[in-house]
């Protein structure tokens, strides 16, 4: 009897160690099998699309379908006829009847002759009477002044100060000519209002020293003759600058002059002449906002 007592314990025994060994085999096994999965789990989280933050979705937006800027620029760009050029300029006070358009003074010129027509969004056409002012004798700037009983947006003047190099901004004007074709171009200026173009890019440079005429804002739209003069504006439709120089000047280096009279160096100049030109509100954004200006 204890033999076989004895012999029982020992399968009994033999049992269980077999049973913790494939346990363990189990196990060994189990372990690749887990790592593996958990390695593709981390992988997939990594792969899944993160979401964009608010200022990533802004830097996108190149645009200006879908915001107010092609509606607020409609509103306040007028369509400028002088004597001497035709130009663009933008609505920026109004007192009473009497509107205020801040333009360049090479649009309007400055000789005895200081009248103008004004075209506005809605068709209609004004005279224009140039507004002289100490202030803007030594930009490229100009003001005209026009009565309406006719109600006009005037728009929010910005601190270009605020902008800084990647912003989003526009360019408002009519320009002279329009391709309406691959070989056909035409004479705009028999087009009124339907002639406006909003043309959009970015800040790339903020001139800390001023160019002659105060330009010192420059930026990768394009601009075309006749849209000088008009509005420059942020993306919530404010402006910021006033159209003026567009890229890649026939006077060759000598457009980049600085207020001091001195030159860029060739690098420079590479960089700025593939630029549109602006003179900022920080110029004017004072002398317009205190109406200051002498008629002459």
């Amino acid at each position: 009897m204890r033999g076989e007592t004895g012999g029982c314990a020992v399968a009994r025994r033999n049992k269980a160690v077999s049973w913790c060994v494939k346990c363990v085999q189990l196990l060994i096994l189990a372990i690749p099998v887990w790592l593996h999965i958990s390695i593709l789990s981390q992988s997939l989280a990594r792969s899944q699309p993160q979401p964009m933050l608010m200022s990533q979705v802004a830097s996108t937006e190149r645009s200006p379908t879908g915001n107010t800027v092609p509606v607020v620029a409609k509103q306040v760009t007028v369509r400028i006829f002088a004597t001497s050029a035709t130009g663009s300029g933008a609505i920026v006070g109004r007192k009473g009847q009497t509107y205020t358009v801040l333009t360049c003074a090479h649009i309007v010129g400055e000789g005895e002759e200081n009248r103008s027509t004004i075209l506005t969004a809605d068709g209609r056409s004004h005279v224009g009477k140039q507004v002289r002012s100490p202030l803007f004798s030594n930009s490229d700037l100009a003001m005209v002044e026009f009565t309406s009983k006719q109600a006009y947006q005037v728009v929010a003047i910005a601190d270009s100060q605020a902008l800084t190099v990647g912003d989003v901004i526009y360019a408002v004007g009519f320009p002279n000519w329009q391709w309406t074709s691959a070989d056909t171009v035409e004479d705009t200026r028999t087009w009124g209002i339907k002639a406006l173009r909003i043309t959009d890019g970015q800040v790339a440079m903020l001139l800390e020293k001023s160019l002659q005429e105060g330009y010192q804002l420059g930026y990768t739209n394009e601009v075309d003759p006749g849209m000088s003069g008009g509005p420059v504006l942020n993306r919530k439709g404010q402006l910021i600058g006033i159209n003026g120089r567009l890229k890649y000047p026939p006077q060759g280096i000598g457009a980049f002059t600085f207020i001091d009279g001195s030159a860029p160096s060739e690098q420079l100049y590479q960089q700025m002449e593939a630029l549109s030109w602006a003179i900022p509100t920080a110029t004017f954004r004072q002398a317009v906002k205190r109406g200051v200006g002498s008629r002459e």
